[in-house]
């Protein structure tokens, strides 16, 4: 098997609009959540979020083209630019035969949806749709275009498999290219769900955050007193390369991907497997892609919802697969900062690690005020500050409604 490494990143969140503000928003614990501004949510249940901040989509595209995209393909676009950037890629002397594109997503164009069947209902049902309709909501679309503009004509798909979308993008990519399929590959997710839709079918299945007087600490992961996730928007992009191909070109090396499980809880819907099922396998199965026993790990990036139920399981399948080396770990979950960007979560979260692994910091896990005699709190959860940490293989978790797992592993370059 062929190795894979990264090469480049980028970031758009709602704690920084690149990679480096995000990774300074992380390691100084500051929350992205405030009342939404996107639309006037006075009659809803929940009226706050995670939005991204200060974002026009005219500063990246003339406004013919911008008026073509829905935002989470624009928030794709915006990442994909950076993380080639980044990368410092000679797009004129690769092999565009063999670069793809590998993305996720788990709603695509829901406010493109949205305002479409508006317009439609308030217009005596005359059936007017604007031509680019369906163009802009599906979700593969992102990928289609990041290809067009790199002419990158290997591999290009969009995975959708929830809040597990762009962990499995990630690790699609790094599969093609360990099996020879590709040399590079620009993946990682994006999701713009803050919408009416967004925010009232989350609050009619009742998993978001009502705390709408304290916006700012309504995402408490492990907490007692946690009452939902926040919804997020954003996205982030990672360039996976050969790691041959990669040396060649005397290409900056962040990481190595070196493993990436998948699973299923087989359970329910929306609820995650009460023992952990799921999750203990999906990390058992990542340890073993990836060659490693369990007491090599040293950070988590946890799925880590705020949610009363998800945030138990995922602790009892850590406890499960680490043992007392669990007790060694640091463990945190960085949407209590960023909100819940669903299908984006994996990508900005891979980000996240990788920025760890480079500064030797945990980004904690803000909002903790109350310990829950559910959870085990000799784990360490990295509670409301940054510890240092010099951490040389990190684990990320991603869990989706359907059941849906996927956890991949990270490791600094050690030769």
């Amino acid at each position: 098997m062929r190795r894979v490494v990264v090469t480049g990143i980028g970031a758009l969140t709602p704690i920084g609009s690149n990679a480096n503000d995000y990774w300074d928003g992380l390691k100084n614990g500051v929350s992205g959540a405030a009342p939404i501004t996107r639309f006037d949510a006075e009659k809803f249940r929940t009226r706050f979020a995670c939005e991204v901040k200060d974002f026009n989509a005219e500063d990246h595209f003339d406004r013919k083209e911008a008026r073509k995209m829905d935002p989470f393909t624009q928030y794709a676009m915006v990442v994909a630019d950076e993380a080639i950037l980044d990368s410092n890629l000679n797009l004129d002397t690769i092999d565009h035969d063999r670069a793809g594109v590998i993305w996720g997503s788990g709603i695509g164009g829901l406010m493109t949806f949205q305002e479409e069947v508006k317009s439609y209902a308030n217009n005596d049902n005359t059936p007017r749709f604007n031509p680019f309709f369906i163009p802009k909501m599906i979700a593969d679309i992102s990928a289609g275009y990041i290809s067009i503009k790199y002419s990158f004509r290997g591999p290009n798909f969009v995975t959708v498999s929830a809040c597990a979308s762009a962990t499995n993008a990630l690790i699609d990519a790094m599969n093609y290219i360990k099996l020879g399929h590709m040399d590079i590959a620009i993946s990682g997710g994006s999701e713009a769900a803050v919408t009416e839709a967004g925010i009232g079918g989350f609050n009619a299945m009742k998993a978001l955050s009502e705390r709408n007087d304290s916006p700012q600490t309504a995402s408490r992961p492990f907490d007692k007193d946690r009452d939902g996730f926040v919804l997020g928007e954003g996205a982030a992009a990672l360039i996976l390369e050969e790691y041959e191909h990669a040396k060649a070109r005397g290409a900056k090396i962040y990481a190595e991907l070196i493993g990436g499980g998948m699973s299923a809880d087989a359970h329910h819907i929306t609820a995650p497997h009460p023992e952990g099922l799921g999750a203990t396998n999906v990390m058992k199965n990542a340890l073993r892609d990836a060659n490693l026993k369990p007491e090599e790990v040293d950070y988590i990036n946890v799925h880590g919802t705020s949610t009363p139920l998800g945030d138990v399981s995922e602790t009892i399948a850590i406890k499960k697969i680490f043992g007392e080396h669990a007790y060694n770990l640091n463990i945190s979950s960085t949407k209590s900062m960023t909100g819940h960007l669903l299908g984006a979560a994996g990508a900005i979260e891979a980000v996240a690690c990788i920025k760890a692994m480079e500064n030797s910091m945990v980004p904690p896990t803000i909002n903790h005020f109350t310990d829950d005699d559910q959870l085990d709190n000799k784990l360490n959860l990295t509670f409301n500050k940054a510890q240092k940490r010099e951490i040389n293989v990190a684990l990320s978790n991603t869990f989706g409604f359907g059941g849906h797992n996927t956890s991949i592993i990270f490791r600094k370059l050690d030769d």
